[in-house]
Order: structure tokens, then C-alpha cells, then sequence
């Protein structure tokens, strides 16, 4: 087993600042909740506008990249071919990027704005139907796919154009912060983002557990207990684990590509046995509702709520603020990915084929996912809302996969699907992790115990404390850790343009010399 090329530093701190979170979580749960949860409310209600600003100008930013003369650079050298295909490439970074979450929001998110609307619409109206249709393509949209895509530029441009063996979020803002990235500075730069990835990925496993084990029981006949959650865990774990192991040509990108197979034909079989015109036509509303109304949302922070005599409506902080948050979270994992999956392609291809391809994926699941349990709802074929406030939301999402031909099918592939897109997030997240606790990676793979130890170690730690009923408290402790990562971002776009503008100019001033020279008198 190698170990020389660990740095242990980061390896050891990482592991280390989460046993310092959840150890204490389990020792003393109600006070170590209690102290996270006012944290959080601070960081949504006071510093909600930093996450606000930090959303929409990731996305103004991206495309003054794209269509820059930073955009024409390209990942690798002139004569390199991209490492995977379109299809493949799309599939990677929506698996790593959305995860089981999508199938979990993507049902029923309609039903909390559709109970609970922004800007003091009346629930359950006309008006709240159309923002329950369209504020969760909103929220998995642009924007989204922006803070994803962001920390991927400088990543990708020092691995693939300066061929620095790193990924790293440290070595990423080695232009702006110099020699202190080789100090403890960097130290503490690679372990926030860690420890944010590790509490991200508890959500999504506390969102995609419970869901599974309905599916599970809905084809079994199994009651849903802690027991089967952690059976699910498991397989889950040994899935992505192999998969990991096996790298990314021969694991992640063939167990993302079964996953898309198996997303699209869920999709088109809810689109051709449901409400096929409702769904279209709700979905193209949705579009249109999302353009008019995009910057006033992207901006919308409910001051008036402020203000005493005006009704606090608290959705701010609780979907978009905190959306935006669990996106930073993640950013640097998604980041470090997708900087690694495309070689051969531009800054400009890489920055819009994440955006586009990203967004045109959530439209699918929120407009069909999404528009399929809103016409149950409104038509009164099937109580959602009242089914969901009784037996909890994982519940609802399965039974509203009943309202279909052919059910216990439909269920069935459901659930492999679920299990497997929470795999090719986990798969994905070890790797990273893996890579990022090592020195240099010389042979484009990080270590396979290394990647093997992540895998398990991201299991572990939300697996205990699920049993002690703290998982909640550490998805909100990463989304508070992941405050730190606003910083970053700005530091790694300042770094990308800082390095990207000095290579084009130092290319220009080579071209120039080299005309020169050949112009020379007497030169043939």
C-alpha cells in the first residue's frame, strides 16, 4: 500500500474536524443540535444576501467566460480527443452533481410551494399551482448548474493546459494566495471543503434511504425499519465502492450511463401513460413564467419581512437561500469532478454543456416528476398533500408511482434507479476525495485504497448517526461550514482569470517575437 504520495495533513485534518462534529452530536445530541440550528438560522436570516449575490453573479460570470477569449482555451493539447463522449460526459456530471435528490424533489417539492407560496400568494390557488410548477426548475436551474460549474475553470486549467498533477482546491488559488496554499492556509482550504462535501452527501442520503426503503417494501411486502435503511446503505456503499475501484472508464461512467438509461425510461413512461398534454403544456408555461420572472426570483429576499406589521413568509431562507448554500456545499466536489471528465473540450464547452445539459435534466424530472403529482393533486385523482402530512413524503412519492399502469414495475425500476443514482454520487464523491488528499496523481487515478477508504468513511459516520437520529443535524452543520466556500469561490475565479490572462498574453508576446524574428532581413 503507497502511502508516500498521501498528504496527510489534509487526510488526517479531514477525518479529524468530522469525528469533531459528530462525536459530540452523539454524546450530547439535543445541545449540539440546538447550537447548529441557531447557527444556521443566523447564517439564512443574516447573511442570506452574500448566498443571493453569490448565485447570481457565478452566473454572470460564466458567461462573460464562455464567450471570452478565455472560452476558446482548451483542456489539453491541440492534438487531444475528449476522454468521453457527449452522452457520457452528460451522464457523469448530472449523476455526480443531482444524485437520488432529483428523484426525491423532483416529485414532490411542488407540494411544500404549492402549501406554503412565495410573495404571500394564497396556497393552494391558481397562482400557487404555477409557482408549485415552476420554482423547482428555478431552484435546479441555471444558477445551480452556475456554482457547480464555477470552481471546475481553474481546477481544469491547472491540470490539463499548466499539467499540475493536483486537484486540489487549494493548488486551484495558487494565484491569488501564492506560497501560503503550502502552509496551513491551504491545509484549511482542502478540509472545509471536505467536511461540506461529507455533510452533503448525508442529505442526500437521508432524502434517498428513506425513499428507497419504501420502494423496497412496496415490492417486497418488507416494513420499512432501521434495519432495512441500513441494509440499503450498505448496498449502496458496496456499489459505489466497486465502482470507484474500478475508476472512472471502466466504474463511474458505465454505472452513470445504466443510470440515464433508466432516468429516461422513467420519464417517458410517466410522460406517455400520464397526463401527456397537461404535462407539456404545464412545462412550457413553467419555461415561459421562469424567463419573465427569473432575476426578480434570483434576487428575491423578502425585505419587507423585516418590517414590523408585514407577514414573514421565511421562503427565502428556507428554499432559495438554503439551495443556494447546499449547491456550495457541493461546488467543489462537482467542480473537481467535471474538471476531471473533460479533457479535449474548451473552457467554453465545459461551462455551457454543464449548464445546459444540468438544466435541460432537472427540466425533464421537475416538468414530468413534478407536473404528473400536481394533476393528481388538482384534478382530485389522489390527495397528495393530505397522504404526504400523514405518512411523510417518501411514502407519498411511492404512491403516487401507484396512480400508474403497471405499478409494481414502475416502483421496481424506480427504486434500482434511486439506488443507483445514489450510487454514481457516491462513487463520484470518493473519488474526489480520494484525489484530493493525495500529492499529485501521475497516473490520472487517485490510490484504490484510498479511494476505498473514502467510500466507506462516507457511509459510516451519517450511518451512526441515523441511528441516533442526528443525521438532520449534520446536513445543517455542512451547509453552515460551507459559508467559508463563498470566499473560495471568489478566490477561484480571481485565480482562474489572473493565470488564464497571463498565459494568453505570454502566448500573444511569443507569437509576436516569433513573426518578428521571420520577418527579419536576410531570413528565408
Amino acid at each position: 500500500m503507497n502511502t508516500k504520495l498521501i498528504d496527510w495533513p489534509t487526510f488526517i485534518g479531514a477525518f479529524l474536524i468530522l469525528l469533531a462534529v459528530t462525536v459530540p452530536l452523539i454524546l450530547f445530541p439535543e445541545a449540539g443540535a440546538e447550537v447548529i440550528n441557531m447557527a444556521n438560522t443566523f447564517m439564512t436570516t443574516k447573511l442570506g444576501v452574500f448566498y443571493i449575490l453569490l448565485g447570481i453573479s457565478s452566473l454572470f460570470f460564466l458567461l462573460y467566460v464562455a464567450f471570452s477569449k478565455h472560452g476558446r482555451i482548451k483542456l489539453g493539447s491541440r492534438e487531444v480527443k475528449r476522454e468521453f463522449n457527449t452522452f457520457s460526459w452528460a451522464a457523469m456530471l448530472f449523476s455526480a452533481g443531482i444524485g437520488s435528490s432529483i428523484l426525491y424533489w423532483g416529485m414532490i417539492e411542488w407540494a411544500y410551494y404549492y402549501q406554503g407560496p412565495p410573495f404571500n400568494a394564497v396556497p393552494e390557488s391558481r397562482e400557487a399551482i404555477e409557482y408549485a410548477a415552476t420554482y423547482g426548475i428555478f431552484h435546479w436551474g441555471p444558477i445551480a448548474w452556475a456554482i457547480y460549474t464555477l470552481p471546475a475553470l481553474p481546477i481544469a486549467y491547472f491540470y490539463y493546459v499548466r499539467k499540475k498533477p493536483v486537484l486540489k482546491i487549494s493548488e486551484s488559488v495558487r494565484p491569488v494566495l501564492g506560497k501560503l496554499v503550502d502552509g496551513p492556509l491551504g491545509v484549511i482550504i482542502d478540509v472545509l471543503f471536505m467536511f461540506g462535501l461529507m455533510g452533503g452527501a448525508g442529505t442526500t442520503l437521508a432524502l434517498g434511504t428513506p425513499m428507497i426503503a419504501e420502494g423496497v417494501s412496496e415490492v417486497t411486502g418488507f416494513p420499512v425499519t432501521m434495519g432495512l435503511q441500513t441494509i440499503i446503505m450498505l448496498v449502496a456503499t458496496v456499489i459505489f465502492a466497486l465502482s470507484s475501484y474500478s475508476g472512472l472508464q471502466k466504474g463511474i461512467k458505465v454505472l452513470s450511463d445504466v443510470n440515464i438509461y433508466l432516468a429516461l425510461f422513467i420519464l417517458a413512461f410517466i410522460f406517455l401513460f400520464g397526463p401527456t398534454i397537461f404535462i407539456s403544456e404545464t412545462t412550457v408555461s413553467s419555461l415561459g413564467i421562469l424567463m419573465d420572472d427569473f432575476f426578480r426570483w434570483a434576487t428575491w429576499l423578502d425585505p419587507l419581512s423585516n418590517v414590523d406589521g408585514f407577514a414573514d413568509t421565511g421562503f427565502p431562507e428556507s428554499w432559495t437561500i438554503f439551495y443556494w448554500a447546499w449547491w456550495l456545499v457541493y461546488a467543489p466536489f462537482v467542480g473537481l469532478f467535471v474538471a476531471r471528465i473533460s479533457r479535449g473540450r474548451t473552457i467554453r464547452e465545459m461551462i455551457l454543456g454543464t449548464m445546459l445539459w444540468g438544466t435541460l435534466g432537472c427540466i425533464l424530472f421537475f416538468g414530468i416528476l413534478g407536473n404528473f403529482g400536481v394533476y393528481l393533486q388538482i384534478s382530485g385523482s389522489f390527495d397528495i398533500i393530505a397522504y404526504m402530512n400523514e405518512f411523510g413524503a417518501p411514502a407519498a412519492i411511492i404512491e403516487i408511482l401507484n396512480q400508474l399502469p403497471m405499478p409494481w414495475l414502475i416502483v421496481f425500476i424506480f427504486t434500482i434507479l434511486a439506488l443507483i443514482f445514489l450510487a454514481t454520487t457516491f462513487d463520484s464523491a470518493s473519488y474526489i476525495l480520494a484525489s484530493v488528499v493525495q500529492k499529485h496523481i501521475d497516473t490520472g487515478e487517485p490510490l484504490r485504497w484510498n479511494r476505498l477508504f473514502w467510500a466507506f468513511t462516507l457511509l459510516l459516520l451519517p450511518l451512526t448517526l441515523m441511528f441516533i437520529g442526528g443525521l438532520e443535524t449534520l446536513q445543517t452543520a455542512s451547509i453552515v461550514a460551507g459559508f467559508p466556500v463563498i470566499f473560495i469561490m471568489f478566490l477561484l475565479a480571481w485565480s482562474f482569470i489572473k493565470a488564464s490572462t497571463h498565459d494568453l498574453k505570454a502566448q500573444r508576446e511569443y507569437r509576436t517575437a516569433v513573426i518578428h524574428i521571420e520577418r527579419k532581413p536576410g531570413r528565408k
